[in-house]
């Protein structure tokens, strides 16, 4: 009984989303990869997207919270590690007391260098891979689709 339960879970499903899903994890991976090889061994997945929605003036904690979608503890610990490696630093927030602010220290600045030179490098590849055409397609396409909501594709169902 489990050999046949074992035989049908090889078959992952073939839409969208899961396509959408790998394609995120294999620049994800590519991108840790290279910043580890750059010197950054704090870089991590998780890490890396905490410090994609660091604005270059600094961000409120509570906005981070909201954009990343996970709890406030979880941020809590990514920020926690970021500033113990010395990747960012929490300022208090001038327009209320109890805030903070999380921005990017030196540290952090020389690692977003590297990382938007490592993206420029994942996205030639990406342009070897899928020639110039397209890699514009791939991404007008993904553009499109992030600016979809969940009710628009529900109403083209629906019409």
């Amino acid at each position: 009984m489990v050999k046949s339960i074992d035989k049908k879970s090889e078959a992952w499903p073939d839409h969208l989303g899961w396509r959408l899903s790998k394609a995120n994890r294999a620049w994800q991976t590519a991108f840790v990869r290279a910043m580890r090889a750059a010197g950054h061994d704090w870089m991590t997945d998780a890490r890396a997207t905490l410090l994609g929605h660091v604005a270059g003036r600094g961000t409120a904690q509570s906005v981070l919270i909201e954009r990343m979608g996970i709890s406030k503890q979880a941020v809590q610990q990514l920020i926690d590690g970021l500033e113990g490696e010395d990747i960012v630093r929490r300022l208090p927030d001038p327009r209320d007391r109890r805030a903070r602010i999380v921005a990017h220290t030196p540290k952090g600045r020389s690692a977003l260098r590297d990382a938007d030179r490592i993206k420029i490098e994942l996205e030639e590849r990406y342009r070897k891979l899928l020639g110039q055409e397209g890699l514009a397609a791939l991404k007008s396409a993904l553009a499109a689709l992030a600016l979809s909501t969940n009710d628009d594709i529900r109403g083209d169902r629906e019409g």
